[in-house]
C-alpha cells in the first residue's frame, strides 16, 4: 500500500519562508495530479494550490503570489515552497497524489499524513 511522506513543517515566524516536500515512500508506476491542502481546527480541509502532470498549476486566492508548487517526477515528489508566512497560513499541511501504484493498477488519491505549519512570533 502507496504511503504519501510529508516533510518540511514546522515554525516560522511572520515573513518568514518554509518548503514542504512529498513523495511515496516506495516506487510507483505514474503520478498525476498532485495537490496541497490545508486544515485549521474545526474547519474543513482547502485546497491551496495543485499542480497537474503536464505542470498547470492552480493557487486558492490566499495564497496566490506568495506560495510556489512544483514537482519532480523523477521523484514523483511534490514541494509547497511558502514565503511570506502570515499567522493565517498556521494549519496542517497535507498532500494528495492521484497515482497508479503498478501498471496494471487504476489511479487512486492517496494523502500524506499531514505536517504541522505554525506562524508565530
Amino acid at each position: 500500500q502507496v504511503q504519501l511522506v510529508e516533510s518540511g513543517g514546522g515554525l516560522v515566524q511572520p515573513g518568514g519562508s518554509l518548503r514542504l516536500s512529498c513523495a511515496p515512500s516506495g516506487r510507483i508506476y505514474i503520478a498525476y495530479d498532485m495537490k496541497w491542502f490545508r486544515q485549521t481546527p474545526g474547519n474543513e480541509r482547502e485546497l491551496v494550490a495543485a499542480i497537474t502532470n503536464r505542470r498547470d498549476t492552480q493557487y486558492s486566492d490566499a495564497v496566490k503570489g506568495r506560495f510556489t508548487i512544483s514537482r519532480d517526477n523523477n521523484k514523483n515528489t511534490v514541494y509547497l515552497q511558502m514565503n511570506g508566512l502570515n499567522p493565517e497560513d498556521t494549519a496542517v499541511y497535507y498532500c494528495e497524489m492521484t497515482l497508479r501504484e503498478y501498471t496494471f493498477s487504476r489511479p487512486d488519491n492517496y494523502w500524506g499524513q499531514g505536517t504541522q505549519v505554525t506562524v508565530s512570533s
